[in-house]
């Protein structure tokens, strides 16, 4: 039945919790009705999680303490429907309430909001040394602190705008809010400096960004009216992260963090788990057609008896306080991590009279960063900086330059960060600090209007008598490691293999070598990709 078949007789009431956010999210979906041609109000009815005030989320007894009251009031027949952030709900519906309609998602990213005397350009996340972040939930606490194992955090309550007059209080060096509630309500952070945090670096609450509205079962008119709001794919895509969560038997105060996106006829899933707010959190990345069987390989993967490799190779040298190095030794995994190659200058000078005349230069490696800046490049103050993804865009702030373009959103899909980056480029000069005889992979897809500059900056050469390795796991890290390693060694038939991008793999795929990749190449895609070997 359509909408202007399907009468109403009466007007909706429409419960929700009181703050800014929540008052706009319930008129959001009264405009929504309105707009239907259905008569609406609200009522405001206060839950336990607004009483108390002066607990951590995960001290107050049991689950839903945001949600509870506003279910009592649905059986009641006080309201007829409950307007939720849906991330808040628990994942089973009390007996005779259903989840009737689910918004469009608004960006469920992360926003750390700092003090602007707290930044720090060449520390990831741009905030200084053992700096205070003021969060109450555990899956931030985790995944900030495995990011950054020097952070401290104090537990944070309140509103958005209580919660931000504490940062202006100085109470804390830095504060997290998810993104969809800051945009909501349109929230002023001029006096701060905003840091927004991916989606895919910190991995958000299931279902953060995303409306629920929950009604009594048996209101079947109702349920048809709001079908017309309904998101279908949004649904699908947090049913899965809210069946991870309910697999797991964790709440929203649970060290857990679980996203999923549908791409063509596949679904993509990033989880991350920890004990604790104080454990490191390991996380996985994977990709199927089939919800069930996505849903129920990353049950699989957490499980605790799940047994690992005893030892990993990667061409590369790793700190052991680097993500990767501490995501292997919080799994027992030992590390044999050697660079087969020799890295080595080849520019000594760099012409001023063409920097000053470049729009862009584009970095897609750390090494490039490197060679490039240690020329002390003078540049235009107009020059804008693009990088291929997160690990590039770290090493760009340690040079004191954030890049205004990145392509970490779409992993190791160099053909995807190419098409956009020359799509933003169109027109202008662009100069591309590489390695000798690297692939032009960027270049090619640059159109005849877009002035290109190759520089080489440095060369790589291979090392000679590489002994092999006895690692279950070899990475590789660049094409050429693989070519210095294959030259004189064979792979074992047990031995599995991750290549960090489709170039590496070209060679792997020369020498007949099968090989995994991981979504992103960085220490996270690494480490992810070995978490999530033979699920």
């Amino acid at each position: 039945m359509s909408k202007t078949q399907l009468q109403l007789d009466r007007k909706l009431i429409i419960g929700t919790r009181g703050s800014k956010l929540a008052m706009w999210q319930a008129n959001y979906i009264k405009d929504k009705l309105v707009a239907l041609g259905y008569q609406a109000d609200l009522k405001v009815i206060k839950t336990q999680g607004d009483i108390i005030q002066h607990l951590r989320f995960d001290k107050i007894e049991g689950k839903g303490f945001f949600t509870k009251e506003l279910e009592e009031s649905l059986f009641k027949k006080e309201i007829d429907l409950a307007v939720h952030s849906h991330k808040d709900l628990p994942t089973v519906n009390p007996e005779g309430l259903i989840i009737a309609a689910v918004t469009e998602r608004e960006d469920p990213a992360e926003l750390l909001i700092v003090h602007k005397d707290c930044i720090d350009l060449s520390k990831k996340l741009m905030l200084k040394h053992n700096a205070t972040v003021g969060t109450s939930s555990n899956r931030r606490k985790a995944q900030l602190a495995g990011l950054r194992p020097d952070l401290e955090f104090a537990d944070l309550r309140g509103n958005i705008q209580t919660r931000l007059q504490k940062l202006r209080d100085e109470q804390y060096d830095a504060i997290v809010l998810a993104k969809a509630g800051v945009v909501r309500v349109e929230m002023d952070l001029s006096d701060f400096h905003v840091i927004e945090i991916s989606p895919l670096e910190v991995i958000p609450a299931p279902a953060q960004g995303a409306l629920a509205i929950q009604i009594r079962e048996d209101d079947t008119q109702l349920k048809e009216v709001l079908s017309n709001i309904h998101e279908a794919e949004v649904s699908d895509n947090i049913g899965i992260e809210r069946k991870i969560l309910n697999l797991f038997d964790a709440g929203c105060h649970a060290p857990l963090g679980s996203y999923c996106i549908k791409t063509d006829d596949h679904y993509e899933c990033w989880t991350s788990v920890a004990d604790t707010a104080d454990d490191f959190p390991q996380r996985l990345y994977i990709k199927e057609q089939n919800a069930d069987v996505l849903v129920e390989k990353v049950y699989k993967a957490f499980k605790t008896e799940r047994k690992f490799p005893e030892r990993v190779f990667i061409s590369r040298e790793i700190d052991e306080h680097s993500y990767f190095g501490r995501a292997m030794e919080d799994l027992k995994i030992q590390l044999d991590a050697r660079s087969l190659i020799n890295i080595f200058p080849i520019v000594k000078k760099l012409d001023s009279y063409i920097l000053k005349h470049v729009d862009w230069i584009f970095f897609n490696s750390k090494n490039a960063i490197e060679h490039f800046f240690a020329l002390e490049p003078i540049l235009s103050k107009k020059t804008k900086f693009g990088v291929v993804g997160s690990g590039s865009a770290d090493k760009l702030k340690q040079f004191g330059k954030e890049p205004d373009y990145s392509g970490e959103a779409f992993g190791i899909q160099m053909d995807e960060i190419a098409m956009e980056f020359a799509t933003i480029v169109s027109g202008q000069t662009v100069l591309f600090p590489r390695a000798k005889d690297s692939l032009l992979s960027m270049q090619k897809y640059l159109d005849e209007k877009t002035k290109v500059i190759d520089l080489p900056v440095y060369e790589t050469v291979l090392k000679k008598e590489i002994p092999a390795s006895s690692a279950n796991v070899l990475i590789f890290t660049s094409p050429s490691n693989v070519e210095a390693y294959f030259a004189e060694n064979l792979l074992d038939p047990s031995q599995k293999v991750i290549s960090i991008g489709h170039s590496t793999g070209k060679v792997l795929d020369r020498l007949g070598v099968k090989y995994s990749l991981p979504y992103s190449p960085d220490e996270i895609g690494l480490a992810e990709a070995v978490f999530g070997l033979d699920i």
